[in-house]
């Protein structure tokens, strides 16, 4: 090697050498890679063939950093956020927001939705395998059939419902021998021995019976009143002949279902039903009645719209369904008309006939609902 380190400081260091030739001149330069860190090295450099003056080399190596305690402490990331000016601005740290959601964030594997599996129609239900018969013998004897207390008392023929609940709370009624002061007590005539005012309830209870009444002029439909004529008066040859054409069975508890006023005549039902009659006579289920007004003086389209227009009954403003001028007949010398409410307030029917400024001379129901007086009944 024809130049030379004249002078070398450096303490326990190994060094590996590769020498590069020179294109200019003879000399060559030795780069030294330690295998350890050194604070400093000074050298010189010359040459035989040239007079210049040697090169002096002084290196000097900075002192290793500490190895970084975590990853984030060299590695540099900037991060662009928003502030609360609403301004952009650059930061070295990464936003809490986004510190927070990674230590909450799930790590673990997504789970697969499990697929729903499509639901199975309904199989029909397969045709009865017992008669007719034999299903009416089961339902009879062997079915259950436990009802409420006071629903047993108004069927049985005891009271109406309300005064049978009355019955109850006033502990005038035992269940096998114990005092029942509730009404919505499950019973079975036919398995619990039921007592009223220390009479026994039979164990079979009545069949359910339903009348068409054609109700004449001058009787009322309510059985409190003894001052007037009731229209159960109408039933006590009926109700008196029971026993010999239903023997062994307990007399039906009849009322009327709804109320027609003493002037008025014309269908009204009777029954022991009491689930036939709530039907019948609730506004929910909106039933038409149908009746046959017969005024007195001539009828024009004036009264027709006065009638159509509606009146106010009992603080409600009642329109009628339709209104019908029915054409003369010879036996029949007053005009009729035909009108078609559904609301059933009292006294409807004669109030939208007197606000058109006419007057009743009689009053007809023909029709409840699917229901309609027979022609022929008296």
């Amino acid at each position: 090697m024809a130049s030379s380190i004249s002078s070398l400081h450096l303490h326990h260091l190994i060094f590996f050498s590769k020498h590069y030739p020179s294109t200019s001149s003879s000399a060559a330069f030795t780069f030294l890679r330690p295998s350890r860190t050194f604070p400093h090295i000074s050298c010189s450099s010359s040459s035989s063939s040239s007079p210049s003056p040697p090169v002096e080399f002084n290196i000097t190596f900075a002192p290793s950093k500490p190895k970084p305690k975590s990853q984030f402490d060299f590695l540099f990331i900037p991060w662009i956020t928003r502030g609360e000016d609403g301004n952009l601005q650059l930061q070295t740290q990464p936003p809490a927001r986004l510190l927070h959601e990674l230590a909450n964030a799930n790590t673990g594997k997504p789970k697969k939705k499990e697929k729903e599996k499509p639901k199975k129609p309904a199989a029909a239900s397969p045709p009865p395998t017992r008669s007719k018969a034999a299903r009416r013998f089961y339902n009879e004897n062997f079915r259950d059939s436990a009802q409420r207390l006071s629903k047993v008392l108004a069927a049985a023929g005891v009271a109406s419902r309300r005064s049978s609940e009355e019955l109850i709370f006033a502990g005038k009624v035992t269940v096998n021998g114990s005092v029942c002061n509730t009404p919505q007590t499950r019973v079975d005539p036919a398995k619990d021995m039921i007592y009223v005012n220390g009479n026994r309830l039979p164990k079979k209870l009545p069949p359910k019976v339903y009348i068409a009444l054609n109700k004449p002029k001058g009787y009322i439909c309510s059985s409190g009143e003894k001052e007037s004529k009731s229209a159960m008066e109408l039933f006590d040859d009926y109700l008196s002949g029971w026993g010999k054409l239903n023997p062994g069975l307990p007399k039906p508890r009849l009322f009327t279902v709804g109320r027609l006023d003493v002037a008025t005549s014309g269908l009204i039902i009777v029954t022991n039903d009491g689930d036939f009659a709530q039907a019948l006579t609730h506004p929910s289920f909106k039933l038409t009645k149908e009746y046959i007004a017969t005024v007195e003086g001539t009828v024009g389209n004036r009264h027709l719209m006065a009638i159509t227009k509606g009146t106010v009954v009992d603080g409600v403003h009642c329109t009628p369904d339709s209104v019908e001028l029915l054409p003369r007949q010879p036996d029949m010398p007053r005009a009729r008309l035909r009108i078609v409410v559904h609301e059933g307030r009292n006294h409807e029917v004669r109030e939208l006939v007197k606000n058109a400024g006419l007057q009743i001379y009689a009053l007809k129901r023909v029709r409840i609902g699917g229901y309609r007086l027979p022609v022929d009944l008296g």
